[in-house]
């Protein structure tokens, strides 16, 4: 017979999964910062508003970052949720706001995106870095039961997203000359962060669950949560 293993007190996992977010978030700060200076110097080289968009929302996450870690040096985080929120949505639409401008200006002529090889490289490895810390984050958050902590690892999903959408742009524009498609690239990513932002802004980014919830049912329709497993308390 087999030894049941004791189940953690509330109190003790909600500590636990704390100090994880914590880690997290100190991980995606510091990987975003590098990630930053790399793209923004690269895309400044290569004139490509996809590049330089793609650094500044790497900023945008360490500000989001920086924001939970704020909000989880507190003993009671949950009432630093909205201020949190406040400052992931607003770093969003700031991102969005510069990324457009940039993008229309590359679209009307002004300045030509050339190739980038540091980019294709930098590209690539975020779109193998970012869903492992975003997955890592989302768990702890929703069972902690943090909006703000959801909402930070959306936006590293997000910055998975973006790579593909950069590496697409920047390939395009390195194999055929397409130099319309990292403006193209950078209003998309410009699109995606303004939804997000105002996701954040009404902190239903998802359905986060709080510990202990019986079920584990949820209302969430976004594909962020999974469905309930019947006959599991």
């Amino acid at each position: 017979m087999s030894a049941v293993l004791p189940v953690p007190a509330p109190a003790a996992r909600r500590a636990v999964l704390r100090r994880r977010i914590r880690l997290l978030v100190a991980a995606t700060i510091t990987y975003n910062v590098v990630e930053a200076v790399v793209a923004v110097t690269a895309g400044t080289i290569a004139s490509s508003a996809a590049l330089v968009g793609f650094g500044l929302d790497s900023v945008v996450e360490v500000a989001s970052a920086a924001a939970v870690a704020w909000q989880f040096s507190a003993a009671d985080h949950e009432r630093r949720e909205r201020a949190a929120l406040r400052v992931i949505a607003l770093s969003f639409f700031a991102l969005a706001a510069y990324v457009t401008a940039d993008a229309v200006r590359a679209l009307l002529g002004v300045g030509e995106a050339g190739h980038s090889t540091t980019g294709l490289v930098l590209a690539a490895l975020s779109l193998v870095i970012m869903p492992l810390l975003s997955l890592a984050q989302r768990r702890a958050g929703r069972e902690l039961g943090s909006v703000s902590a959801v909402a930070d690892s959306r936006q590293t999903l997000l910055c998975t997203y973006l790579s593909a959408v950069l590496l697409a742009g920047l390939a395009l524009n390195s194999l055929f000359g397409w130099s319309w498609a990292d403006p193209v690239a950078a209003l998309v990513i410009a699109a995606v962060a303004v939804r997000e932002g105002l996701q954040a802004w009404r902190g239903d980014v998802c359905c986060a669950v709080p510990l202990g919830v019986e079920g584990g049912g949820t209302a969430c329709g976004d594909g962020c949560c999974p469905p309930a497993q019947p006959g599991r308390g």
